[in-house]
């Protein structure tokens, strides 16, 4: 059953669009896997506190998409494969891509200061990824 306990509302953007963010992000993460059950609409709209409509549009995209077999009165399954997965991920990297430069052009930021720019981030961040773990080996 997929778990949407990490699940949390963002602010600007349709709630059913940040349902299925958050289950393609898992399906690229490798958290949701071909043939994972999602729990029925209502279910989950109780466990989000949203309409009912919400979770049914957030399902008919996913359906539309090739993401989601859904068998009348019972399971909805999900329906992977690598092509999918790269389809997924291309598309969420894209999308998250373009956010990004938008708001460095916005701020009068040129490509090479944003390259070195992403590329300290990107520093920063193995950093903080890995500092947990040699905390842990010190223990």
């Amino acid at each position: 059953m997929i778990s949407f306990e990490g699940f949390v509302q963002e602010d600007g953007s349709p709630i059913y669009l940040q349902i299925l963010r958050y289950i393609k992000r898992g399906v690229v993460a490798g958290v949701i896997r071909d043939g994972d059950e999602l729990p029925s609409r209502r279910v989950l709209s109780a466990l989000l506190g949203v309409n009912p409509n919400t979770v049914q549009k957030a399902c008919r995209t996913l359906e539309e998409e090739g993401l989601l077999c859904s068998f009348a009165g019972s399971k909805s399954l999900m329906q992977l494969d690598e092509e999918k997965i790269r389809a997924i991920r291309t598309e969420l990297v894209t999308e998250d891509a373009l956010t990004a430069v938008r708001a460095l052009r916005q701020m009068g930021i040129g490509k090479a200061e944003a390259m070195a720019l992403l590329e300290q981030a990107w520093q920063t961040a193995e950093a903080q990824d890995s500092a947990p773990h040699a905390k842990e080996a010190e223990q």
